[in-house]
């Protein structure tokens, strides 16, 4: 029934709007300028078309620009003669640098908000609602062909009400409009523009759209799509309300998910597995097409599996993906870190901008690839991420930047993408001096030919084995030369106009990069990790934590926005890993006080599962329980994994009892689908397996003892476990007021001793490291597959 009520509402809808208005929607790639020159005094002209913006509006105007001072530079080609902003809309007032960047747009844009929906429902308008971020490649492009344009502005003035969000702080509003997108188009992206009634119900809706008919090939541009719906409004009016009512209801189911009726069990385990297996790229790794995201397949899962069955060709393909990634163009191999995702199979041409959280995810894969393979490559990639992101990432207050754009300004100041990150050869030899430019053009791959827009993506689609043995000397020589070589690229391209930064500080985001940071610490035996781990936990507990409550975002000094389901279960997951790298028990409080405010006010607890919502936040069309794991985990699935961590750690039946039911309804009906949930295959993979529980005990005043215990630890890939570390007297009795299996447990004839337990049975107590190492090698083997 579900099923047919989709394909009737697109149906409808389709016919209506495709029919009347032949819409093709494309994306292309397009360069352009804006002005370094400071706003002026005199704010803003009226913008085209629409009316002229009252007195205590443009003194608000005036406020702001006093705040942001004359270093500010507005980022639009409108310019008046002294340099200053031709045009100002109302998103100079907000502190999102994606809303900022269209602050000086000729569209009279709204902020999402109530004025703008009932500015729509007293002139019975239209309201176009546009989504995106701020390193957006496509947004840009669209920015600049169309909501730059004055023509196409001030129709949208006269005829729409245009709202403009930031994706990155509203998530909520992203994932209702996104799905309505994807329920008419079958596919969604960035920009998302979607037409609503004046009551937020979306009828139409697609990404990114070119600006007039014949460009770029497709029969009917924006501006035209414009005038056809305004004209579709008018004459169809009641008939529009219609499909945006049957729409809505469309995305309410779409937001929630099926209820199951059972546990999952290890079958949907192999079931996942077998289709990685068949959708594998065995040449290029990954799984097979044209744009690859490093996300799938999940290389994380692959080595959970593997470690429970041995099979040599999930290894294989995890390994192999690793490898590919880090060789490809997606890997920036002159300063470190991954770019979004890439548009070839062989993972050579990226879309530039580098987002927090794919680089978070990406060092836990790299350093569980080490820990599995114990391949040094995956090891330097992990620290190579690590120092990128403490360089170009980290705020001075010790929390982690959101994303760097795709676009930089070229020589001759036309902004274009990828630009900052190529090089040509002419570029490299002039750096490096011809002889070891020759060497390292080699290295890289970089020939005559660039391999984009006339340039060149570094990539190393040979082995420095290969290269050496090709250039006939020693490996060990190679990649000094390379190493060398890398630092002073990175030093020549520092010197370019570097792709726009936003800083704005994401909470979610950070509780991934903390998590990263605290296992690259503790597996890897590196402090400093741990310290900026812990300066980062504490920015967001200092300026993000109000009244027991978490915010999402932090800009300009300010708090901003109720945090989501997401934001409180990374953090979570955050501070119980910080717990596991620090031996701090305070770390482990905190993580049980945010899971008693996330079980209160974002937990349906008559089905299991979390809202992305609590009741305080905004009312919307649709309340979402994420149920699919993308380029960012869902929440839900970090939020069942933290549940089971919790209910290892305390013993209490609330946190497993809630775990399974979570479990039950995401993963426990006939329809699951494993793959849209592969983050929440982990928390099954912790639930299938026999979780050791680890308690290492060293005399009072004596911590450093149990060092040689973390060493062998470290090289242990052992996901399914907790970690206590203690020291004899008030510490120990700390943890054990907490932890009840560290309760009883001593450092035997004052000696550190390790205890590896399972369901709250212990081995013999271990005081030989290499003793406590065989103990925890021993595996749970994962159900075979029932037929």
């Amino acid at each position: 029934m579900r099923a047919y009520v989709i394909r009737t509402t697109c149906r409808k809808v389709l016919a209506l709007f495709t029919a009347a208005l032949g819409v093709i929607i494309m994306s292309a790639s397009f360069g352009w300028t804006f002005s370094h020159k400071s706003i002026s005094q005199t704010l803003t002209e009226n913008l085209p078309g629409a009316e002229e913006f009252k007195a205590a509006l443009l003194k608000e105007f005036e406020k702001m620009r006093k705040i942001r001072g004359k270093d500010y530079r507005p980022r639009t080609r409108h310019l008046r003669p002294d340099g200053g902003a031709k045009f100002t809309n109302r998103l100079f007032l907000e502190s999102s640098p994606y809303l900022i960047q269209h602050a000086h747009n000729p569209v009279n844009w709204y902020p999402w908000g109530d004025e703008a929906f009932e500015t729509a429902r007293k002139l019975n308008r239209t309201v176009l609602l546009s989504v995106g971020y701020s390193t957006c490649h496509w947004c840009h492009v669209m920015e600049e062909e169309s909501y730059e344009d004055e023509e196409i502005a001030r129709y949208l003035n006269q005829n729409y009400i245009a709202i403009k969000v930031d994706r990155e702080e509203r998530p909520d509003i992203d994932a209702i409009y996104m799905s309505a997108v994807q329920a008419l188009t079958g596919s969604g992206g960035w920009p998302l523009n979607v037409w609503l009634t004046p009551d937020r119900k979306p009828f139409y809706g697609g990404t990114y759209f070119p600006a007039r008919d014949g460009d770029r090939g497709v029969s009917m541009g924006f501006l035209t799509i414009l005038t056809r719906i305004k004209a579709l409004y008018q004459t169809e009016q009641g008939r529009v309300e219609e499909i945006g009512q049957k729409l809505t209801g469309e995305i309410q189911q779409r937001l929630s998910s099926e209820t199951g009726d059972r546990l999952p069990v290890a079958d949907l385990m192999h079931q996942a597995i077998e289709y990685y297996k068949r959708a594998f790229d065995p040449i290029y790794g990954g799984i097979s097409g044209e744009i690859k995201f490093p996300s799938s397949p999940p290389v994380r899962l692959l080595l959970r599996y593997y470690r429970r069955t041995g099979d040599q060709e999930v290894l294989h393909i995890a390994k192999l993906t690793l490898e590919k990634m880090a060789a490809g163009g997606i890997y920036d191999h002159a300063g470190g870190g991954f770019h979004r995702y890439a548009t070839d199979r062989r993972w050579l041409v990226p879309h530039f901008e580098k987002m927090l959280y794919d680089n978070a995810l990406l060092i836990m894969a790299y350093l569980e690839g080490y820990q599995v393979a114990g391949d040094q490559h995956f090891k330097r990639v992990t620290k190579e991420i690590l120092h990128y992101v403490k360089r170009d990432m980290t705020s001075p207050g010790g929390a982690f930047y959101s994303a760097t754009d795709a676009d930089s300004l070229t020589p001759k100041g036309h902004r274009e993408e990828g630009y900052f990150f190529t090089w040509t050869p002419e570029e490299l030899e002039d750096v490096l001096g011809k002889e070891r430019a020759e060497i390292v053009k080699t290295y890289y791959a970089v020939g005559f030919t660039g391999n984009f827009e006339g340039r060149h993506i570094l990539n190393t689609p040979k082995t420095a084995a290969e290269i050496a043995d090709d250039l006939n000397m020693s490996e060990k020589r190679l990649q000094a030369i390379i190493e060398e070589a890398q630092e002073l690229l990175f030093q020549r391209r520092n010197r370019r106009p570097h792709p726009l930064r936003d800083e704005k500080i994401i909470t979610a985001w950070n509780g991934l990069m903390i998590s990263a940071h605290a296992r690259a610490g503790l597996i890897l035996g590196e402090s400093a990790y741990i310290d900026r781990a812990v300066k980062a936990a504490r920015f967001i507990l200092e300026h993000l934590y109000t009244k027991n409550r978490l915010y999402r975002i932090y800009k300009d000094n300010q708090a901003r926005h109720k945090a989501y389901l997401d934001d409180y279960a990374f953090f979570t997951a955050a501070l119980l890993d910080l717990y596991e790298a620090t031996h701090d028990i305070q770390w482990l409080a905190k993580a049980i006080e945010l899971d008693e405010i996330l079980e209160k006010y974002y937990e349906d607890k008559k089905n299991g599962g979390f809202f992305r919502t609590s009741p305080e936040h905004e009312r919307l069309i649709a309340r979402e329980k994420p149920h699919y794991d993308g380029a960012e985990p869902s929440g839900n699935s970090v939020a069942v994994l933290n549940l089971l961590r919790l209910g290892e750690y305390t013993l209490e039946d609330n946190y497993q009892k809630r775990a399974k039911q979570a479990l039950t309804f995401f993963l426990g009906g006939s329809t699951s689908n494993p793959l849209a949930l592969s983050e929440m295959m982990l928390a099954l993979d912790f639930y299938l397996d026999r979780p050791k529980e680890i308690i290492i005990v060293a005399p009072e005043g004596k911590r450093d003892q149990a060092e040689p215990f973390l060493r062998e630890f470290g090289k242990q890939f052992l996901p399914n476990r907790i970690l206590t570390v203690a020291t004899e007297g008030k510490d120990l009795e700390s943890h054990a007021r907490l932890i009840p299996a560290a309760r009883g447990k001593f450092a035997l004839k004052g000696m550190t001793t390790a205890y590896v337990c399972e369901k709250g049975i212990c081995k013999l107590p271990a005081q030989d490291p290499k003793l406590f190492a065989r103990q925890l090698q021993e595996v749970e083997k994962l159900k075979d597959f029932i037929k």
